[in-house]
Parts: C-alpha cells; structure tokens; sequence
C-alpha cells in the first residue's frame, strides 16, 4: 500500500477528466455489471500510468462516442475492489496501468500494461476510440 498522500494527485487527475473513484469491491461491481458501456482505468503509480495510461484515457472522455461512464480504481491502494474489478477482467492476467472497456457487464475491449509501456498516449487513445466507436 503506497500512502494517500502520494497517489492523491494521481486519483484526482482522472477524478478531473470526470472518472468516479471506486475503492469498495461493491462499487466496482454496481459500476461494472450496469446496462450500458463502462470504461475501467486501473490506475498505477508507475511511470507508464503517469506518461502514457492516464492521458490516453483523459483523452478519451473526449471523444463524441464514449462508455457511459468512465470510473477507476488504484492498484497498490484498495485492494479488494482492484481483486474485483481484475476478476471481471478474466481471463487477462493482472496488470497495472490496464483499461478495460465493458459492455452489459462483459468485457469487450482490454488494453494492458504491455499495450501502454513505450506507446504514445494519443496511440493508446486511437486504440480506445475505435473501440468506442464499436461498442458505444
């Protein structure tokens, strides 16, 4: 667990693109198996999340077809609601910074940490459009 006061600017950046902050496996679950599309950022503390991952999907609240929600949650940190959204995941292993987009509570669009690693935010973000563009 990485102290509040380290990653706070970091939630609070997503929070500010207009992400809800989810930290309970209950909230996770309610965002996620919702009717509509939800896009889930899994937030780091790493340089990949910070250069790459959480501009892309800032980027990507911009788009004229998006999820219905955008909402996140931060690996390190509230550790059963990261357990549940990575279970929702399946049957991609755990990786941080992922994004996930779902559909009806179905994953239908999963970018993970080896997609974000040396990839420019607005290539991860194109990534994520053609998908919204499929599935929004």
């Amino acid at each position: 667990m990485y102290p509040e006061y380290l990653v706070a600017p970091m939630r609070q950046e997503l929070v500010n693109a207009g992400f809800q902050d989810l930290r309970t496996p209950e909230e996770v679950d309610l965002a996620i198996k919702s009717e509509g599309t939800v896009l889930v950022m899994v937030n780091s503390v790493c340089g990949c999340a910070a250069a790459n991952a959480r501009p892309a999907a800032k980027i990507s609240t911009s788009f004229l077809k998006h999820p219905d929600k955008f909402v996140t949650v931060f690996a390190g940190m509230e550790k059963e609601a990261v357990d549940k959204a990575r279970a929702h995941m399946l049957p991609f292993p755990p990786s941080s910074p992922s994004i996930a987009l779902f559909k009806d509570g179905n994953l239908v669009h999963m970018i993970e940490r080896h997609q974000i690693e040396g990839r420019p935010a607005q290539m991860i973000a194109d990534n994520l459009n053609q998908a919204f563009d499929q599935y929004c």
